[in-house]
């Protein structure tokens, strides 16, 4: 048996099937002489999407906690979790006929879309069809901003995991390479490594025209 939960709301039939896509952030960009390179970064968030029946009768296989519920209270949370622009618990659980555990499945998402659909022909039910996007939490950094010297940008970091150290952006023109840059806004060419290894960068070689490079003061 098949539990689906939206933000603690128990679906009276669980649906048929769900779909999970996962996503990535890969990025492409084109090099300054000529080719692509192709940047892998970590999994994005991904979308889940599922059609459940909001039944606008009462049916011996659906399930109601606290009895049964008319269909304005599922239409009416659908509308509620759009509206209120806040993430909320998705949680599905399959259990044995007896009763035992065979999986839950729990993640914080945002509703993304829904649609409902009444067709006379399917009788009285309602069909909503649901897209949601995995949540995830984000820590803030406040930061000062102040002009430096070479014409980058220091930036002074009040909170969060840049401490207190101050950090200067440079963006990459065409024809610069990460050594000239290094001796231009550090007065030190060979610093390219360390640059290099500050912002996840492989091969020194490789940067590209609008590219932001950080360096640590």
């Amino acid at each position: 048996m098949y539990k689906f939960y939206m933000d603690n709301l128990l679906l009276p039939i669980a649906p048929s099937k769900f779909t999970l896509k996962v996503c990535n952030s890969n990025k492409t960009m084109e090099l300054i002489k000529g080719g692509e390179i192709n940047f892998l970064r970590s999994q994005g968030l991904s979308e889940l999407s599922f059609e459940f029946i909001i039944p606008q009768v009462q049916y011996p296989f659906a399930q109601y906690p606290d009895g049964f519920q008319t269909a304005n209270i599922y239409i009416d949370k659908l509308k509620a979790l759009k509206v209120n622009k806040k993430p909320f618990k998705f949680n599905i659980f399959r259990t044995m006929p007896g009763g035992k555990m065979l999986f839950d499945y729990a993640v914080n998402v945002s509703l993304e879309a829904y649609t409902l659909t009444e067709d006379a022909g399917d009788g009285f039910d309602i069909v909503a069809a649901v897209t949601l996007k995995t949540y995830e939490e984000h820590s803030t950094i406040a930061y000062q901003n102040k002009t430096t010297a070479l014409g980058g940008t220091a930036i002074k970091a009040e909170s969060g995991r840049a401490g207190n150290k101050e950090i200067a952006t440079y963006t990459v023109k065409k024809g610069d390479n990460l050594w000239t840059i290094c001796k231009t806004q550090l007065g030190n060419g060979s610093k390219f490594g360390e640059v290099a290894k500050l912002n996840g960068i492989t091969n020194p070689k490789l940067i590209y025209p609008g590219q932001v490079i950080k360096f640590a003061k």
